[in-house]
């Protein structure tokens, strides 16, 4: 598929979608949201990818949405569902929201910030599994000097990866915040001088898209976005009916050998 707004590609077991509008610091456009779906849906299909690596090119992952397309917003197109998949009765409801689809991905999504994340930059980076920041990058959640609210879910994720006061703290006063105290606050998972984040960030894809089992790695995503919506006899339960289907995969059996073996896994995701 050619895009327009967005980078895709695959090498070695990773996927990497870019955000490219570098002029306008990959200011987030209508046709940017569909390819950047495009592109993660092609991802999760695609057997020779194994990890997905968001990003933006040049100095910002994203600056939040285009002011141009902004200011012509029509009310109606927040609704518009025209161009959005059919509902899939198979996956949770939760993660079938405009832009929450990132949890029903079957394969790890890491977002690596490169620099400034603000407003819906900010949004789909809280809908990827893991964050790894460049040093000198940016964050805001915007919306509050912008007159509006804590889009898309973005009031229940924040919560849940900061903690309720440090969600109240980003989206009362919308104000920027450091990578260190993004670090500290558990925003992000890794703090990274911005000349060795893509290093550390395919080296870390890379060992997960070549010595994990990327059965092991669907199942526990799908374990761990189900834990806010069960109890803990609920998860147990839920283990329990895993791990039985697990010792009978072939990567499980793959697993033992290897080790035994002592040689690299060659898992198959089966």
């Amino acid at each position: 598929m050619d895009y327009q707004h967005i980078l895709y590609g695959v090498d070695d077991g990773v996927a990497t979608i870019t955000l490219n509008r570098p002029e306008r610091l990959n200011a987030w456009t209508m046709t940017m949201e569909r390819e950047v779906r495009t592109a993660m849906e092609a991802a999760d299909a695609d057997d020779g990818a194994r990890v997905i690596v968001l990003t933006g090119a040049g100095r910002a992952f994203c600056a939040g949405a285009d002011m141009e397309e902004l200011k012509d917003l029509d009310p109606d197109d927040i609704a518009d569902t025209t161009w959005t998949r059919p509902f899939d009765m198979n996956r949770r409801a939760d993660w079938q929201t405009r832009y929450s689809f990132y949890p029903a991905i079957g394969k790890p999504v890491i977002g690596m910030v490169n620099g400034a994340a603000a407003g819906i930059g900010l949004v789909h980076l809280l809908y990827c599994d893991l964050r790894f920041s460049a040093d000198n990058a940016v964050f805001t959640t915007s919306f509050s000097r912008r007159g509006l609210i804590a889009e898309h879910g973005l009031s229940w994720m924040l919560p849940l990866i900061v903690g309720h006061a440090n969600a109240c703290d980003l989206l009362l006063s919308a104000r920027r915040v450091t990578a260190v105290e993004a670090k500290e606050m558990g925003l992000v998972n890794r703090l990274l001088p911005a000349a060795e984040l893509a290093g550390f960030t395919y080296d870390y894809a890379r060992d997960l898209a070549h010595n994990v089992s990327p059965r092991s790695m669907r199942v526990i995503k799908r374990q761990l976005y189900e834990v806010p919506f069960q109890s803990l006899a609920d998860a147990t339960i839920d283990a329990n009916r895993e791990m039985a289907m697990s010792v009978r995969s072939e990567d499980f059996r793959e697993g033992v050998a290897h080790f035994i073996e002592k040689r690299p896994a060659r898992f198959t995701g089966r």
